[in-house]
């Protein structure tokens, strides 16, 4: 998607390690018409597909989720990150790494809000080792609900998770892939 690429050339920062900033339009302020044109592009992509509920994981995939979510008429849900005082009853449960806080997590899902009659459409902002879209599959798989495809913002080719979910057979959708990623510079691999 052009219109995210040259938005990631120009405000988005490279820091060591393979960590792509883009906190100041997508995961910490968020540029609400242009995630908008984010959503209206995942409606796009999955336009042939029945969905009945978008599920993410918290905390930076929840905004775009919920302006996706518009375009599909449909509600959002997320696995939390830890167990809560309002959180009761039954909980789907699956262990998360996260690459940018190097620890895995448990997150949690009520039982009450995914079935086995819903057709999941998973959204999150970056991808790069798979681990969260792992981890919501197997929400999804223990659910007995039906996982329609994964959708993501920005996609880390060259990082192992983007193949590992589609060798699945997962209809993944991501807006952007980057190729590679140095220092100074960054390059997308194309027909995205």
């Amino acid at each position: 998607m052009k219109l995210l690429e040259d938005r990631i050339l120009r405000d988005g920062i490279v820091k060591p390690g393979n960590i792509l900033k883009v906190d100041s339009f997508i995961n910490h302020q968020m540029d609400i018409p242009f995630i908008n044109e984010l959503g209206r592009e995942f409606k796009r992509r999955f336009a042939d597909s029945v969905i009945t509920k978008i599920l993410t994981i918290e905390s930076s995939g929840i905004g775009i989720a919920c302006i996706a979510a518009q375009y599909f008429d449909v509600p959002v849900i997320f696995a939390k990150k830890a167990q809560s005082l309002n959180l009761d009853g039954e909980m789907y449960i699956a262990k998360v790494e996260s690459f940018t806080h190097k620890r895995v997590y448990d997150v949690i899902l009520s039982k009450k809000f995914l079935t086995e009659q819903d057709h999941v459409l998973l959204i999150d902002d970056f991808l790069a080792n798979g681990c969260a879209l792992m981890g919501l599959m197997e929400i999804v798989k223990q659910s007995g609900a039906v996982l329609e495809g994964a959708g993501v913002v920005i996609e880390k080719g060259f990082q192992k998770g983007g193949q590992m979910i589609r060798d699945m057979g997962v209809h993944l959708e991501s807006l952007a892939i980057v190729e590679n990623m140095t220092d100074d510079s960054l390059t997308f691999r194309g027909d995205n």
